[in-house]
């Protein structure tokens, strides 16, 4: 499984990789690909904050009278 460091790092690469390209077609799909990975690791740090157990349902929340 990808890191979120390790997509970063990625995206970093291919954002040099792009301010170098002389074909400005290539750099702007190394661009965008770069989005995609720092996306990609956005969703797994919201993702990582809480994990849940596959075997837990959340249901409603019910407050109940005393």
């Amino acid at each position: 499984m990808a890191t979120k460091d390790g997509l970063l790092r990625q995206a970093e690469l291919l954002l040099k990789l792009a301010r170098s390209a002389a074909d400005p077609d290539l750099a702007a799909s190394l661009v965008q690909r770069a989005a995609d990975l720092k996306e990609i690791a956005d969703n797994l740090a919201v993702s990582d904050i809480s994990p849940q157990s596959p075997d837990v349902e959340l249901g409603p929340y019910r407050q109940t009278a005393h």
